[in-house]
């Protein structure tokens, strides 16, 4: 875990994810953990992230975002070389379109991959290359100075046999900053995507074990602070893995030291806390203070603030054009 924002009801969450992964990655560069001529740091998130904005905004840093598709989109092919035609006008943008959920819509897909993995039985793999999304004026495209850019990637379609538990398995649709990849680069991008999953089990550990939605804190301000704190015990956690003993239950297999998961260290965290230097004193034992008197009344009520967001995004180019006639 590098890095937790906590956005605002105004913050756009694309902006803020933009600047996070800046941060990060100028980080990385400054630790010496990526130099020129490495391959780009490869970036995978969910469906819930902007990926072909976030690639426009990042396309300075030695980055490939690879991101999910909702399984409704439209995708469309590069219009190819400009030609001029006897009737005239505006050469072509847009080649032909590519919707996920019709595949008669499909063209020949520039790389196919089958593979058999130990969890999903057989992964086929189709990839189109050179494919962009059509960009509108709104959102966070309405700021944008001149006509809207082409953003090409890659467009992956994944399908395997089985999920554990035997659930029917929907295709994952995936979308990566990169062109011109070949079959194992295919294969490299969804098995990276399979992994991100390996999150999930990392927030459960926040949550269940470390405690980290048990407070129930009034300021946001503290909210951050302890969300720290939860990071800093994790990375402890990661740090004493070689240090720790595989207290592993029956059910459960064994595991090399340098491979125990936080949980498993967690509980020979107190046999490994014993050896370990402290500098922080013994906690004196105190008495709790008197408090507010039973039956009086609370004359500094607590501030409320409000979830989710609070300020309307404008939507359309006509209002955003309005409000700044208005304005100047």
């Amino acid at each position: 875990m590098l890095d937790a924002i906590r956005l605002g009801p105004a913050d756009d969450a694309t902006a803020v994810t933009a600047a996070q992964l800046r941060e990060v990655v100028t980080r990385l560069v400054h630790a010496g953990q990526w130099r020129p001529g490495d391959a780009d740091i490869l970036v995978v998130m969910d469906t819930g992230y902007d990926v072909t904005r976030l690639a426009y905004v990042l396309a300075d840093l030695p980055v490939e975002l690879v991101g999910r598709l909702r399984s409704d989109r439209v995708i469309l092919q590069d219009a190819g070389p400009r030609r001029s035609t006897p009737r005239g006008g505006q050469p072509r943008k847009h080649g032909g379109v590519l919707t996920f959920s019709k595949p008669e819509s499909w063209h020949t897909p520039d790389q196919a991959t089958v593979c058999d993995t130990t969890r999903y039985g057989t992964a086929e793999a189709l990839a189109w290359d050179r494919m962009h999304p059509r960009l509108q004026a709104r959102g966070p495209w309405l700021d944008h100075c001149g006509e809207l850019p082409l953003i090409h990637g890659t467009l992956i379609r994944l399908k395997v046999d089985h999920l554990p538990g035997d659930r029917d398995p929907k295709p994952v649709w995936l979308w990566s900053s990169r062109t011109g990849m070949t079959g194992e680069d295919v294969d490299l991008r969804w098995q990276a995507f399979l992994r991100r999953f390996d999150l999930e089990h990392t927030f459960r550990l926040f949550k269940q074990t470390l405690g980290w939605t048990v407070p129930k804190v009034r300021d946001p301000h503290t909210a951050d602070l302890w969300t720290w704190l939860i990071i800093a015990a994790h990375t402890q956690l990661r740090l004493a893995r070689p240090l720790a003993e595989d207290l592993r239950r029956p059910w459960e297999r064994p595991a090399e030291l340098r491979r125990l998961t936080p949980a498993r260290v967690r509980r020979g965290f107190r046999h490994l806390r014993v050896k370990t230097a402290r500098p922080a004193g013994v906690p004196q034992p105190s008495r709790p203070g008197p408090g507010r008197p039973p039956g009086s009344k609370n004359r500094r009520p607590a501030p409320r603030h409000e979830p989710g967001k609070t300020v309307k995004r404008i939507e359309t180019l006509t209002e955003h054009v309005r409000l700044k006639q208005q304005r100047g």
